[in-house]
């Protein structure tokens, strides 16, 4: 019997049994059979004004647990899934069932997991009587919510809304250094920071060091609801994401699996949906930089270069606030800055180069070619990689032309299409806010 097979079977049910709030913060309680969860938020920089009413920030907390449950249900994957707390009608539960199953793609594909959005889990919830919420915020709202992972995507963020920086605040989750710099460097003060201290319960690792199920999970959603709840106790407006066009592509040919769901224009008009029917409350969530490709943003992105010993975007190297300068991640970014600076400022930044190491060629690969699997990482599409290679190599053709590179082009690929004009139209960028995106405001 399969691990899947053999974990659902010994451990079937898995409870949400509460959440609690305080002064402090707000947790969880799961259970797996005898195995307890109990993950944790501390407020940092925010507080729930004391006139707000309760019942909203209940809810919106209670489905930041709904959000935290499908990192703890997938080390077994119990197939009956027990909401004792809050409330849940069917038509929620659907959406719940929904961003589980598309959230879990890679989990699923990576863990030779055969299954369907209907078989995979079972949702039951014993309270079906979902309240109805007004905005309890009295004042205006103004300004944005500025989720910040200390990346090139949301320093143009940040950049191309400072036109409205004393009405804005940074959110970060988790906040460290680099995170911190990029604030920072923006000019936002550490009062304009906010945030919430997320911990991991340790069961979830002590399971998973005892070999039971492990895998990605849709984080963006935990951001899109705990982000929720930071804009809606400090009242703003809008909540300002910054996921590009290309976190639509999949990751695997023929699948439907997506490593960036959660960043996926689907999820983000889902998760719409969801605060209109459900929260029915402002604010307003959306991805300024949906129009755009990742060759558009990286075109701006290199216009700040105070930003460029700060920023971080390597998820194996966060926790030291560095690039490990191995992985897929590493190696994307270095291309398609590559477009744009020369070798020395980019070894300067990754501590090598990694375009003139052929042990990179695997990786490369797969986020070059279309008959490849593209990489588990946040990159993205193969488009924007040629056209990023065809620009480095038109800026080294006369000089030293990196291994890598010089393997590609070798190749005599077609010319990539242009994407200075890019736009996609199918995004949630408020009217007063779409110019900012022009051609003519990215040449500025």
């Amino acid at each position: 019997m399969d691990k899947f097979s053999e974990l659902r079977e010994k451990y079937p049910v898995f409870i949400y049994h509460s959440y609690d709030i305080n002064d402090e913060g707000f947790s969880f309680r799961f259970t797996i059979g005898e195995y307890e969860f109990l993950p944790s938020w501390k407020w940092n920089g925010l507080k729930i004004p004391a006139d707000m009413p309760r019942e909203l920030i209940e809810y919106v907390i209670f489905s930041i647990g709904m959000t935290e449950l499908v990192s703890y249900w997938k080390c077994a994957c119990p197939p009956l899934v027990q909401v004792k707390c809050g409330a849940l009608n069917g038509e929620q539960i659907k959406w719940w069932k929904k961003l589980y199953f598309g959230g879990l793609g890679e989990f699923f594909y990576r863990n030779g997991i055969d299954t369907d959005i209907d078989s995979f889990m079972r949702i039951e919830a014993d309270n079906c009587d979902v309240p109805r919420f007004t905005d309890p915020f009295s004042g205006e709202r103004k300004g944005a919510l500025i989720p910040v992972g200390g990346g090139k995507d949301s320093i143009v963020t940040l950049e191309l809304l400072k036109g409205m920086q004393d009405d804005n605040l940074c959110y970060i989750i988790n906040p460290r250094k680099t995170t911190l710099d990029c604030a920072h460097t923006a000019g936002y003060a550490d009062e304009r920071i906010v945030g919430l201290k997320r911990s991991i319960h340790p069961e979830l690792l002590r399971r998973n060091a005892e070999g039971w199920l492990n895998g990605h999970t849709p984080f963006s959603a935990i951001v899109a609801f705990s982000s929720y709840l930071a804009a809606l106790i400090t009242g703003k407006k809008y909540i300002a994401l910054s996921n590009e066009s290309s976190a639509n592509e999949g990751n695997v040919n023929g699948t439907g699996v997506n490593h960036q769901y959660s960043k996926s224009t689907e999820f983000e008009q889902d998760f719409r949906e969801y605060c209109a029917k459900w929260l029915t409350v402002p604010p307003d969530y959306f991805s300024l930089l949906r129009p755009w490709s990742e060759w558009q943003i990286a075109q701006r992105f290199v216009q700040y270069p105070k930003y460029l010993p700060v920023f971080r975007s390597c998820n194996a190297g966060s926790k030291t606030d560095s690039w490990c300068g191995k992985c897929a991640k590493c190696l994307y970014v270095y291309i398609m800055l590559s477009a744009f600076l020369d070798d020395g400022n980019l070894k300067g930044i990754f501590g090598s180069e990694m375009l003139d190491d052929p042990e990179f060629t695997d990786l490369f690969d797969g986020l070059v070619y279309p008959d490849r699997d593209k990489p588990f990482e946040c990159v993205g599409t193969r488009d924007e990689v040629q056209l990023a290679l065809y620009n480095a190599y038109k800026r080294r053709e006369n000089g030293h032309v990196p291994f890598l590179l010089k393997r590609y082009i070798s190749a005599e690929p077609e010319r990539p299409v242009s994407l200075d004009s890019f736009f996609d139209k199918n995004n949630f960028v408020p009217e007063e806010l779409i110019g900012l995106l022009t051609k003519e405001e990215a040449k500025d």
